[in-house]
């Protein structure tokens, strides 16, 4: 009796399901470690104060200093923490408009030194208007208006 061997009469084919799977775990990876907005990134613990908002923040140049006094300056992170470091990001955003208002955005557990780093870099680069960030003080029935 001879057994026929069915395997010469087998199709070939390509599986697609592991490839599927590679794919998804790729897409998951990157929608995970994709930045979407510096705010979202970089929580601050503003300083408290009283006074007025300013009436057009959204023409002014940000610039952050988080707790561990690294500089971001709009969007773009300051790599090294020293003055000319910063004033060379401050004016590649900036360009020639040195009218520009700059907001300065610095957590409350920051170091001293960072903040005065960061109005010296603004002052020798010829910024007159800088403001600082601060939140509303908390009143004390927790509620604010």
């Amino acid at each position: 009796m001879r057994i026929r061997d069915y395997r010469n009469f087998d199709e070939p084919e390509i599986n697609l399901v592991p490839l599927i799977d590679v794919i998804l775990v790729l897409i998951i990876f990157f929608v995970v470690t994709a930045t979407f907005d510096a705010r979202s990134v970089l929580k601050l613990e503003l300083p408290r104060a009283t006074g007025e908002q300013a009436n057009d923040p959204n023409r002014a140049l940000v610039v952050l200093v988080n707790a561990e006094g690294r500089y971001f300056v709009d969007d773009r992170e300051v790599l090294r923490d020293d003055v000319d470091a910063l004033k060379r990001t401050i004016a590649e955003v900036a360009g020639a408009d040195r009218d520009r208002p700059v907001l300065l955005r610095a957590d409350a557990r920051t170091p001293y030194q960072a903040v005065v780093t960061v109005y010296d870099a603004l002052g020798q680069l010829g910024f007159r208007k800088v403001m600082s960030a601060t939140a509303p003080e908390q009143r004390q029935g927790g509620a604010q208006p």
